[in-house]
């Protein structure tokens, strides 16, 4: 364990304010601070991806698994099972996947991507990984057939064609269909894409075929050519089978069903148009939509059902896309929120040639998964268990916190069960598939998310799941316009004037505080009572910033007390309603951007509006909008800032305390030369939260959230070009703040209640504040505000401040303890209950006076750490050529580290109170600005950010985490039984009928259809795939796999394997031809008999 010895490296160190670090002797500055993290310690690793795959492509159920995959237009796989077991995989083209086909019970996926290229997936492992790949070079895939129990993979192109594919090895059959072949003189034109293929249910040596021009090809395996063309002159969108192979149904881009006879190709038996307008004289509807898929399934006891997406009237323009359920004589339309992108039937069996008894349907939107009970009286949906809400509204900031209090989930979700909605299915979920992990990890970890529409949510993150506890509206406090022109002309953002920028929260206390894109700001309290507020407090802030030749603030360091100040700043605090409006020349003057509500809020349990604060216009200029915010329980106060200033609000007494420009916090220290700024100078945009280039921010930049113009950049505060180099340095945003129990100032005995300010030009400041005794006191006696004189400089925007006490481990902002608000109706009753509780401080308070505390402060390039109250300090450069996006200081196991992430897409960690590196990797090239803005570090090695508008991914840095990775993520594949096929019964049986099997080795073999053209497709081995691993693909040979996979899963690598299973394999493939048949009757049970 390496030892930390202060004294050498302060030694010769200049401290901040140009007086020399004399070591106090009798200081314990000297002693030797044991570090304990080490480079070893860390490891970076993803752990998991919540929310609703981002723009999804297609989806695929297993039946008898109970596992749904979904596919996305970037190649990423999205597998659900259980609620609790989720897992992600991305194919390393990047291409969309277009089709998705699972090898049923077999724990085997089979993916067609938009680049022609299939993969077969392992879903054995926890991490499924591709076995094979197969890349088409001459051939655009445009439908695949895996039939049930088959090895063998029909594969359609766009020129008409039908490739067969062998799953087990991945190697391409002789065997093609070809599209001149398949309709020969038929048509006088190519028939256009394959848009279907299917087998006959009854008998599996026929296949069905449709061609996208309307014509479907009946054709047979055997003696390879087609038995019956169907001809029709719409285009074909999807077709279906009857289960018993005697009908199927095709779908037209007219929006008319047709049914057909197999054995009676000349005209459909029946043609439908489910929203047509049927005319009076007998004549054709009139066209409607295409109607994009249909699934035609059967039941023994009533009715088949006909399931169908599109095909709507075209007169009903705006109407909501639909699902339409015909069932006997009955039609339902569903209406969907989005676009539908796929859906399927769920049913009781996988076997195609038995009746279906569908009991679900999985409806696959652009932005949801819904499912519809189709045993229910009006097809009630389920409710989703899955985190797939996160973009309800699209996320605008969000924050981790690992390590929570234990009781703050159960007191969220209490309060968060009453806003469930109503009427959903009483049924199980029925996609129920896989196991959980084993999740070592017990403590208690919490995502907040803000949204562009003002709402807040709680995410219970413990143990790498993700389920929302608890949504705040915080919309609810402010007028809403009722309609576009009713909107008020003082809006500073064109749309989502609710939207959160930032949150910050007290765990222990429960207190909540929001900043919102309208320059407002909220305090809640949290309660478990519902309460009605008469009046919502109000508070109005003029926050300018004057500089002018005329009038040169003249505050030094001396006490500032609420208000009074010399500089042109009032802090105005309105009664409500507020009074103030335009001035008489028109020039909008004290008016806030929203309007509080003036009728009664009824408030359910869960947070509670406490106090709204708003800034104001000053004469004709918006306020600026809010760049940092803090909140600390013990002390009631919120503090805020912005390019203009600093305000700290006294949130129990409901007052202003300081109101001040940011040059006003300096007062005589102002290392700065400014420029005075013009009085009428118009703002000058200075890009959105989304503007990380060195020019001003597009609209492209802004990623749906609310990042209009006039909002000081997070990110771009000393790059963006867009402000003039004068009105930069004049304007000081404050862009960090930090309650601590610390020494303000150079040389103080005693640790006191402090603010700690840090702004765009890389000074910190700190403020003494001066509390009154708790209790009645606290109410009555002003809080006494004045700056400390210290000044700490370092490079580039302040991002993050800490503390850390003589032995190196964090100090927490104080808090009190939560307390239920609502319990007494008698305002005193309250206040002594108040009294009672003791305002609980951080150890440092009561320690002896030689103790030495450490000033952690991190900008966008250097960390700084400052021995207090010497302020020797000890500085390291985090990046040169890039900068910090987001730092945060956590607690690593027993130690605790700084943690970076820059916009060169690196992640760092430095030990504290050394700034020795500890970990630095390149995770990801800054793609865009979502990533910057969401990314957050929190305790035990924990961080996430989102990675798409849906989706949250969590990562860690932590060795102890990647390595008990494996343990808690859950598992996909679980051994179940195959049921039993359906009975053919025994007339069936004598006299023919019932499923004829096919031996499709026989036909597609090598032995007999010899071997594909070799520039038809390139074989890859895929990462997860040795040739000893193609077993898994396969029936009998399965059993090899899983015997192998049960090894893998012990830890032991697939390679070491390899010799021993050769062997195995090569007698296992001559037996799996001669078994086949027998297998499919009676598969080897002992296997599965747990």
């Amino acid at each position: 364990m390496k030892k930390f010895n202060i004294r050498k490296v302060l030694d010769g160190l200049t401290a901040v304010s140009s007086s020399s670090a004399a070591s106090q002797p009798g200081n314990k500055e000297n002693d030797l601070i044991p570090e304990t993290l080490q480079s070893e310690h860390f490891q970076l690793c993803k752990t998991v991806r919540h929310g609703f795959p981002y723009q999804p492509s297609s989806m695929t159920f297993d039946p008898v698994q109970k596992i749904l995959a979904i596919g996305t237009q970037s190649g990423a796989l999205r597998l659900f099972g259980r609620p609790g077991v989720e897992c992600y995989c991305q194919h390393d083209s990047g291409a969309a996947v277009i089709q998705l086909q699972f090898l049923i019970n077999e724990g085997a996926l089979v993916s067609a991507l938009a680049d022609d290229s299939i993969h077969l997936w392992n879903l054995r492992q926890k991490r499924p990984a591709i076995l094979h790949s197969l890349k088409f070079n001459r051939e655009r895939i445009t439908f695949c057939h895996l039939p049930f129990q088959s090895k063998w993979l029909y594969v359609g192109t766009e020129r008409g064609n039908i490739h067969i594919v062998n799953v087990e090895s991945f190697t391409l059959s002789g065997y093609v269909i070809m599209w001149n072949k398949a309709i020969e003189l038929s048509s006088k034109a190519h028939p256009g894409p394959v848009v279907h293929i299917s087998d006959n249910p009854m008998d599996e040596g026929k296949l069905i075929i449709g061609f996208e021009s309307g014509i479907v090809v009946l054709w047979d395996l055997k003696s390879k050519k087609a038995d019956y063309r169907y001809t029709y002159d719409e285009a074909i969108h999807s077709l279906a089978w009857h289960h018993e192979g005697k009908q199927f149904i095709c779908s037209h881009s007219d929006g008319t069903l047709t049914i057909w006879n197999v054995k009676s190709p000349g005209k459909p038996v029946q043609t439908i148009t489910p929203h047509g307008k049927q005319p009076k004289d007998g004549k054709k509807p009139e066209p409607c939509k295409p109607i994009l898929k249909v699934e035609y399934k059967t039941t023994r006891a009533g009715d088949p059902y006909m399931i169908l997406s599109g095909g709507l009237s075209y007169d009903t323009v705006g109407r909501r896309p639909c699902l339409t359920v015909m069932h006997g004589k009955s039609t339902a339309v569903l209406e969907m929120d989005h676009p539908i992108v796929d859906f399927l039937t769920l049913c009781e069996t996988p076997y195609p040639n038995d009746f279906q008894e569908p009991y679900a349907v999985v409806v696959l939107l652009e932005k949801d998964l819904v499912v519809i009970d189709l045993a229910q009286n009006g097809y009630p949906i389920f409710e989703n268990p899955y985190p797939l809400a996160i973009h309800e509204s699209p996320v605008t900031c969000c924050e981790y916190f690992a390590d929570c209090p234990v009781d703050i989930i159960p007191a969220l979700y209490s309060v968060g069960a009453r806003q469930k909605r109503q009427g959903y299915s009483k049924k199980e979920w029925p996609i129920s598939g896989g196991n959980w992990g084993l999740g070592t990890q017990s403590y208690p970890e919490i995502i907040i998310t803000g949204h562009a529409d003002g709402s807040v949510k709680f995410w219970d993150a413990s143990a790498i799941m993700l389920q929302v506890l608890y949504k705040l509206k915080t919309a609810k406090v402010f007028e809403k316009s009722r309609n576009k022109e009713d909107k008020p002309s003082t809006d500073i953002v064109d749309e989502d004037p609710f939207a959160i920028q930032i949150l910050s929260w007290c765990a222990e206390s429960r207190m909540l505080c929001v900043a919102g894109v309208s320059a407002h700001v909220i305090v809640y309290r949290f309660s478990k009572q519902e309460v009605t507020t008469e009046v919502v407090q109000l508070l109005e802030v003029r926050l300018q910033y004057e500089l002018n030749d005329a009038e040169s603030p003249d505050v030094g360091g001396e006490q500032l007390p609420a208000g009074g100040t010399s500089s042109p700043q009032t802090s105005v605090s309105h009664s409500h309603p507020s009074t103030s409006s335009s001035s008489s020349d028109g020039i909008r003057d004290n008016v806030p951007c929203l309007k509080v509500r003036s009728t009664p809020l009824k408030q359910s349990p869960g947070y509670q509006v406490e106090l709204v604060v708003q800034l104001v216009w000053v004469s004709g200029e918006p306020p600026q909008q809010i760049t940092s915010l803090a909140v600390n329980s013990s002390y009631g106060l919120v503090v805020f800032g912005n390019s203009n200033g600093l305000a700290v609000v006294d949130y129990l007494q409901k007052t202003v305390l300081l109101n001040l420009g940011t040059v006003e916090l300096y007062g005589s220290n102002d290392p700065y030369q400014r420029q005075p700024r013009s009085p009428r100078k118009s703002r000058q945009p200075s890009g959105g939260l989304g503007d990380i280039s060195e020019g001003s921010t597009t609209s492209e930049d802004r990623c749906k959230s609310p990042t209009s113009d006039g909002r000081d950049s997070s990110f771009s505060r000393s790059r963006s070009s867009s402000v003039t180099s004068i009105d930069k340095e004049a304007r000081e945003a404050i862009t960090s703040l930090h309650f601590a129990e610390t020494f303000a100032r150079k040389g103080e005995a005693v640790a006191t209640p402090s603010l700690w300010v840090g702004t765009s030009l890389g000074t910190v400041l700190a403020v003494a504040l001066s509390l009154p005794p708790p209790g009645e006191q606290r109410l009555l006696q002003p809080v006494i505000v004045s700056p400390s004189g210290t000044l700490i400089r370092l490079k580039g925007s302040i991002l993050r401040m800490a503390f850390l006490d003589s032995t190196g481990a964090i100090i927490p902002p104080s808090h009190e303890p939560w307390y239920e608000p609502n319990a007494f109706d008698d305002r005193d009753e309250r206040e002594k209950a108040r009294k009672r509780r003791p305002v609980s401080v951080s150890p440092s308070a009561s320690q002896e006076l030689s103790e030495t505390h450490y000033a952690v402060v991190c900008s966008e390039k250097q960390a700084k750490v400052l021995a207090l109250p010497s302020q020797a300090s000890v500085k390291h450069s985090i990046t040169e050529t890039s900068f910090v996006l987001r730092s945060d200081v956590v607690q690593m196991g027993s130690g605790v580290c700084v943690a970076c992430f820059c916009a060169n897409g690196h992640i760092m960690a430095l030990s504290l109170p050394s700034l020795r590196p500890l970990l630095d990797v390149n995770y990801l090239p800054l793609t865009d600005m979502r990533i910057a803005r969401t990314f957050c570090f929190s305790n035990n090695g924990q961080a996430m950010y989102l990675i798409s508008p849906t989706e949250i991914q969590r990562i860690t840095y932590s060795q102890d985490t990647c390595e008990n990775l494996q343990e808690m993520l859950g598992e996909l594949f679980t051994p179940v039984e195959t049921p039993e096929a359906p009975n053919r019964g025994f007339f069936k049986g004598l006299f023919g009928g019932g499923a004829q099997s096919l031996d499709r080795e026989e036909l597609f073999g090598e032995s007999v259809a010899g071997k594909a053209s070799r520039s038809l497709a390139q074989h890859i081995p895929g990462p997860g795939g040795i040739e000893g691993m193609k077993g898994a693909a396969s029936g009998v040979v399965g059993d090899l796999a899983r015997a192998r996979i049960a090894l893998d899963e012990r830890g032991q690598k697939l390679g070491e394997l390899e010799e021993r299973t050769a062997a195995m394999m090569a007698s296992a493939e001559s037996f799996s031809k001669h078994a086949h048949d027998m297998m499919l009757k009676c598969k080897d049970k002992k296997w599965y008999q747990f």
